[in-house]
């Protein structure tokens, strides 16, 4: 896949126009979860739009006040304070830099952010993402994805800076220079799919990843044993030597189900290192 993903430019036609969509009504379209879940690997890109497709000022205008207000939410909380405090610590702030190599900016791809709409979590992970941009100057552009987005959605994430990606890349994206990977609370197979887009040294040293903690998924499968569930996740369990983690401080219950048990993800592999020597 190649690195620089196709977005939605700003000068191309309403999103809403064009598109021929078999829309269900609102009141039956149950959400009943705000994460992808992958059901087959499918390595190619797959052409998306968004399903719904209702879209007024009224709902864009609401939606982006709900934003606005958990931003400022999250800016004027301890949790923030106390990130912020963590990312530039020497033993993180290092590892960013080292990524950033001489590179001027580190791209910032976000996936499986969920409905923003109709989510608080969602929300607040969006609003630590733009909160860290305003922070660092070398964050560079914001590219966003999630099958579940809406018109209306697509609208506020431009209004708020943000590239909506116009392909589900299944998490595929190859990291051919310095990119951030803002991916909180996605399923395990999303994290798995981007490991092995990037089964190389000078890849994943590419890579910086804010998820779902690795030694978690290594603890569970170490317990329950399922063979089906350790394929899904086999590029996980043989990265867990080549990669640092560190784990968020601890936070409030109001932050709790949007961030818990999240950590930053640094790769240091030696060029040489032959991955195909890991454990699959």
């Amino acid at each position: 896949m190649a690195a620089s993903a196709k977005t939605l430019a700003h000068d191309k036609p309403n999103p809403a126009e064009g598109w021929t969509v078999v829309l269900p009504r609102r009141g039956k379209q149950k959400r009943n979860f705000h994460k992808v879940i992958i059901h087959e690997r499918k390595k190619q890109e797959e052409v998306w739009t968004p399903a719904d497709i209702e879209t007024s000022s009224e709902r864009e205008s609401k939606l982006m006040q709900k934003m606005q207000n958990c931003v400022k939410k999250l800016e004027s909380s301890s949790f923030w304070l106390t990130f912020s405090d963590q990312l530039q610590t020497p033993e993180i702030l290092d590892q960013f830099l080292k990524a950033l190599c001489s590179e001027g900016k580190m791209p910032m791809v976000i996936y499986g952010i969920g409905s923003i709409e109709l989510y608080e979590p969602p929300r607040l992970q969006l609003s630590l993402a733009i909160l860290m941009k305003r922070m660092f100057s070398w964050i560079g552009d914001v590219e966003v994805f999630d099958p579940v987005i809406s018109v209306a959605e697509f609208k506020v994430l431009e209004a708020l800076g943000c590239s909506v990606l116009t392909v589900n890349e299944q998490g595929r994206r190859r990291a051919m220079k310095p990119m951030m990977f803002f991916m909180p609370h996605c399923e395990a197979e999303l994290y798995d799919n981007l490991l092995e887009a990037n089964w190389r040294p000078d890849l994943l040293n590419n890579v910086v990843l804010f998820g779902n903690n690795f030694e978690a998924y290594e603890q569970h499968l170490s317990v329950c044993k399922n063979l089906t569930l350790a394929d899904s996740r086999k590029h996980i369990l043989a990265i867990r030597q080549f990669v640092k983690e560190h784990a968020i401080d601890s936070f409030s219950d109001d932050f709790f189900r949007a961030f818990h048990g999240s950590s930053w993800h640094f790769f240091d592999i030696d060029p040489h290192t032959d991955l195909c020597d890991a454990k699959l």
